[in-house]
């Protein structure tokens, strides 16, 4: 059999506290002190849970609460008593005078655990991490397989030469003296016969003097 609830909860407020809730429960507590806490609502004109009532006061209301933000005293004093004690909040925040039980769990849950796991040790059992580092190897050689095998199925590409063009031979080939030698004759012989094509006229120039 399970824990009986301490209220039947039909018709009672649900949500974030109000102000004047809070001013309810804090004058009802420093009249009456606290405890009783199925009665207290009741009596001090709340509609809320009992125990609604005693986690408002508790982790909120009470003025001994330290506030601010947790030292690195605390987070040692929380790290070694969680050693010993392990998920027992109640225990632990009796060592850290005005801090609440709902406050170090949180506190352990978004900070101290992730900060056990970085340096290396487990925020269950305070024992040293062995995995950890294995897995990196693993995740190292995998990544060095996968490399290989992504050189080896690269495809191997041929790169072929431009086409060049190739100029006509004549237009390349230096002048040498065998063509001159060629032009110089050509130019005798035609110098020869335009002579002999002008030589009837000087005949016929002759004939006339005479």
């Amino acid at each position: 059999m399970g824990r009986a609830p301490c209220c039947s909860k039909v018709g009672l407020h649900r949500g974030p506290w109000t102000p004047r809730e809070d001013a309810l429960l804090t004058k009802y507590i420093q009249a009456h002190g606290k405890g009783q806490w199925r009665s207290l609502p009741k009596t001090a004109g709340l509609l809320r849970c009992g125990k609604s009532c005693r986690l408002r006061w508790m982790n909120y209301l009470r003025p001994d609460i330290k506030r601010g933000n947790i030292t690195p005293e605390e987070d040692d004093l929380i790290i070694r008593m969680h050693s010993l004690l392990g998920n027992r909040w109640s225990l632990i925040a009796g060592r850290l005078p005005g801090r609440t039980d709902n406050e170090i769990k949180n506190y352990w849950n978004t900070h101290l655990s992730k900060k056990l796991r970085n340096q290396g040790t487990d925020p269950n059992t305070h024992d040293k991490l062995t995995e950890a580092p294995e897995k990196k190897k693993g995740r190292k050689k995998n990544k060095q397989k996968s490399t290989e095998n992504n050189k080896g199925s690269e495809k191997t590409l041929v790169y072929l030469p431009k086409p060049i063009r190739v100029k006509a031979l004549s237009s390349c080939i230096p002048r040498t003296d065998s063509t001159l030698t060629l032009d110089s004759n050509s130019a005798t012989t035609a110098s020869t016969s335009q002579e002999k094509v002008q030589s009837p006229e000087a005949e016929t120039k002759e004939v006339n003097m005479v």
